[in-house]
């Protein structure tokens, strides 16, 4: 493993998102271990008229240690012969490459397939966020079935997508690692400092959503919970922090119509890498009502900062979150989640559950997943002789 030769194919800085995060987490990881890896970002990831939200990009600083490679155009088949000759060019022994949407399915399955072609002693892992997107469209598994044809192993990180892989997959390597915890968004600060930030007081109750607001994330669930009496009484904060790519109308006519304007703090925007720990470190707990998932990287971000959570019995998720002891899992019900709420704030569970979050969270290290990686890619060897 020392020194060996590693590309990551995957959205990066200046792109923006969860997969950008992680992918550059993972790279940082690796090295770490032993690897010399280096990413193969986009130039352009989406054409501007698919992307739902108002930019692609993040106007932070860019990660310190890790190279990043702005090469790959997801529409421009001759850039994808371009991109596939660069990365033949670095000679990597490993390539890992991330699936998150079957848009991506023929670009990413064409440059695989040049590279194996001029390099047939690659090996080429697949790190899969979704092979079955939630929001289906036509053509999904056509794009996807290319991608995963020239592959030869993948990893999951959750069981759900695990199980989705093997509808599509026969006789070829795959293995289950957990998200690992995002530790990449600095460190903790005080409560007090994180409220000072976002002008919220220090006596406030504070429950956060985060992330990008889409119908299968479930925020209408978190706002009918909110509206119902027994939460209402609690008087607590609600922080919904992330730019809405649904209409946010609806959310908006709700919280009006039910009188929770002084119970809702909005900032309908894409949070800056800087400002996420102003976010997770002001609150006292941690929603995901999601309607579907696989995994999510705001679990792992709850994780890093030892924020307990209330997560949706979807997919992924109560894989991450051990009922009763780091929150609570319930079914995708606001009664339910009502119930939650008023269970973590009026039993007082919030030190007994953070206390258990950081013994936790050290089921999702990141030695976990390069771990993982490196088994699967000796059994790959193995099997290829």
């Amino acid at each position: 493993m020392k020194n060996t030769k590693a590309i990551i194919i995957s959205p990066a800085w200046p792109l923006r998102g969860g997969i950008a995060n992680l992918a550059e987490a993972l790279s940082r990881s690796m090295n770490q271990f032993g690897f010399d890896s280096s990413i193969v970002s986009f130039s352009l990831q989406y054409p501007s008229f698919l992307f739902p939200g108002k930019t692609q990009y993040d106007d932070s600083s860019p990660p310190k240690g890790i190279s990043i490679f702005t090469l790959l155009n997801s529409i421009n088949p001759i850039n994808w012969i371009s991109t596939a000759n660069f990365i033949c060019k670095q000679k990597p022994e490993l390539i890992i490459v991330r699936y998150w949407l079957p848009f991506m399915g023929p670009c990413l399955g064409t440059v695989i397939r040049i590279v194996k072609w001029k390099l047939p002693n690659v090996t080429v892992i697949a790190l899969t966020d979704n092979v079955i997107p939630h929001e289906k469209r036509f053509g999904d598994s056509v794009f996807t079935k290319y991608f995963l044809k020239p592959c030869d192993g993948f990893i999951a990180m959750s069981k759900s997508v695990l199980n989705d892989i093997q509808s599509f997959v026969n006789n070829k390597p795959l293995v289950f690692s957990p998200h690992p915890v995002y530790d990449t968004f600095g460190d903790k600060i005080s409560l007090q400092e994180a409220r000072e930030k976002l002008n919220i007081s220090k006596e406030e109750k504070v429950v956060l959503f985060f992330g990008i607001i889409r119908k299968y994330k479930g925020l209408e669930l978190l706002l009918q919970a909110f509206a119902i009496e027994k939460v209402k009484k609690l008087n607590l904060k609600l922080i919904i922090a992330g730019e809405f790519y649904d209409d946010s109308q609806p959310y908006l006519d709700f919280i009006e119509s039910h009188q929770l304007k002084n119970n809702i703090v909005l900032s309908n925007a894409y949070i800056p890498f800087e400002e996420v720990k102003n976010y997770f470190c002001a609150s006292n707990l941690v929603v995901q009502p999601y309607l579907t998932a696989t995994q999510s990287g705001v679990t792992q971000i709850a994780y890093h900062f030892n924020k307990p959570m209330i997560v949706t019995n979807v997919g992924g998720l109560p894989e991450m979150v051990e009922n009763g002891v780091s929150g609570y899992v319930v079914n995708t019900n606001p009664l339910e989640i009502a119930d939650a709420i008023e269970n973590y704030f009026v039993l007082d569970k919030e030190n007994e559950f953070t206390e258990n979050v950081k013994v936790e969270k050290k089921k999702f290290d990141w030695e976990y997943m390069i771990l993982s990686i490196n088994n699967l890619w000796a059994e790959i060897k193995k099997k290829a002789k």
